[in-house]
């Protein structure tokens, strides 16, 4: 076992093992996480349904914004939209589709700013903003579902194109910089037939796949973790198995010579000296 000291083996044992940890500590765990934030998020959707919307003040506190665990309930507000300060989120999907989301805010009658997501318009073109209606003046009344910021992951900067503001994700935070409001964290986002509603978003949940694909993943890397132990395992016997069959011939190949007598032909030093005596000597003539 000598080989495995040698710097090829160390590397690719360590690489091994290294690989293997990762996929029972990181890679699997992750997964499984995802998995459970899947099922956690589609049982609070399933359970919107079944509870009444109520004044978002019963739910959350001025300034407090969304938390995760008010996610997916039902809310509603009574004020103002202020249209000025809108925006479009670019770069979106709807029904294997290019679209926009657009972002307003609304001032409620308790004097509160918030995000409302009126849902999404289609383009034919990611770049191209389309023609859409303007949110409706005066007082209203929405009912919609509370809904976390999203993230850039890229954190790039709000723009201004065709007129209006435009960013990446749905983010209260990013619209709130871009017009100098204090919006609240989170947003609302506006159900079927409220006013200034315009595509009606899907509710579903936000990580993207069939079910149990999260799930599948996970025993993925576990069966990965295993094949490369397994595969280490088996280069490391087929090493030992040829090492010892060189041995072996080696061992085969000395007992042949030494019963054909390769040995003594092998070294003259050892064979008697052949007897140069004349053969007249040998007779006793002269």
């Amino acid at each position: 076992m000598r080989f495995l000291l040698r710097p090829g083996w160390m590397a690719f044992v360590l690489v091994v093992i290294g690989f293997a940890v990762a996929c029972y500590t990181l890679l699997a765990p992750w997964q499984f996480g995802r998995e459970a934030q899947r099922d956690a998020e589609q049982q609070a959707i399933d359970a919107s349904y079944h509870t009444p919307p109520v004044p978002l003040a019963q739910l959350t506190s001025a300034g407090a914004g969304v938390t995760p665990a008010l996610e997916w309930r039902q809310a509603t507000v009574s004020g103002t939209y202020v249209p000025d300060a809108e925006a479009l989120v670019r770069l979106r999907v709807v029904d294997g589709k290019p679209a926009f989301e657009v972002l307003t805010p609304f001032r409620t009658d308790d004097g509160r700013l918030i995000t409302v997501d009126r849902g999404y318009v289609s383009t034919p073109s990611g770049s191209q903003v389309p023609g859409f209606a303007a949110a409706p003046s005066g007082p209203v009344t929405l009912t919609g579902r509370l809904r976390v910021n999203e993230s850039d992951p890229q954190n790039r900067p709000v723009s201004v194109l065709d007129g209006h503001r435009q960013l990446y994700a749905a983010d209260s935070r990013a619209l709130a910089a871009a017009t100098n409001l204090n919006l609240e964290p989170g947003y609302l986002q506006l159900s079927a037939d409220q006013p200034g509603v315009l595509g009606p978003l899907p509710i579903t949940v936000s990580a993207s796949g069939a079910p149990f694909t999260n799930f599948s993943y996970a025993l993925q890397w576990l069966t990965f973790g295993a094949i490369a132990i397994f595969a280490m395992a088996y280069f490391v016997r087929l090493e030992l198995l040829q090492r010892r069959g060189k041995d072996r011939r080696a061992e085969r190949t000395a007992l042949r010579q030494a019963l054909a007598g390769d040995d003594d032909e092998s070294d003259p030093h050892d064979r008697p000296a052949p007897d140069e005596t004349p053969l007249a000597d040998r007779s006793g003539r002269q």
